[in-house]
C-alpha cells in the first residue's frame, strides 16, 4: 500500500466523495490501554484488569473507546501526506458511534473517505468519513465524520 500525497488545495478536491485508502492494521496492547488509562484517570477494570476481565462480558479487557479514537491521527497520516501545510488543527467530530468494542490485542485500521472540502478565506475545511475496522471482524470498532482545518502554505 503506498501512501497518497496531496500537494495542495486543488490537489485534495479532486478527492471529494472518493475513498483515500486504508491505514496497515495496528494491534492494540494491554501497554497501550494501561497507559492511556494513567493517562485519562479511567482505571475502570473492564480495561486494566485482565483477570477479572475474562469473566467479564468480553472475556478479556477491552480498549477505551476514546484510545480507539486517539489513534485516527497517526493512522490518517499512514493514508495521506497532504504536503504544503503550515498547520493542521483537527476541528471536531460529528456522527460518532461507537460499534464494537476493541479487545485487548485486536488489530485495527482506519478507512477514510473525503466528505466535503471548503475554502474558508485560505483556510481547507475537509470533512472526512472514517471507519476504524476491527481484523476479522464485521462489524468496525466506530465510525465518524472527522474535521481538519488546513492552512496551506501560498
Amino acid at each position: 500500500m503506498s501512501k497518497l500525497i496531496i500537494n495542495g488545495f486543488s490537489e485534495f478536491q479532486t478527492y471529494v466523495g472518493k475513498e483515500l485508502g486504508a491505514s496497515k492494521f495496528i494491534q492494540v496492547t494491554q501497554e497501550q490501554i494501561n497507559k492511556f488509562a494513567d493517562a485519562t484517570l479511567d482505571h475502570q477494570w473492564i480495561h486494566t484488569d485482565p483477570v477479572r476481565a475474562a469473566n467479564g462480558p468480553f472475556k478479556s479487557t477491552i480498549a477505551h473507546g476514546y484510545l480507539a479514537l486517539s489513534l485516527v491521527p497517526y493512522l490518517w497520516e499512514e493514508i495521506a501526506d497532504i504536503q504544503n501545510v503550515k498547520m493542521l488543527v483537527n476541528y471536531g467530530i460529528e456522527k460518532m458511534k461507537f460499534n464494537q468494542p476493541v479487545l485487548v490485542n485486536n488489530e485495527v485500521r482506519l478507512r477514510v473517505t473525503l466528505k466535503s472540502l471548503n475554502d474558508l478565506r485560505g483556510i481547507t475545511k475537509a470533512e472526512m468519513d472514517i471507519v476504524m475496522d476491527i481484523k476479522d471482524n464485521a462489524k468496525p470498532a466506530f465510525t465518524a465524520t472527522i474535521i481538519f482545518l488546513y492552512h496551506f502554505n501560498k
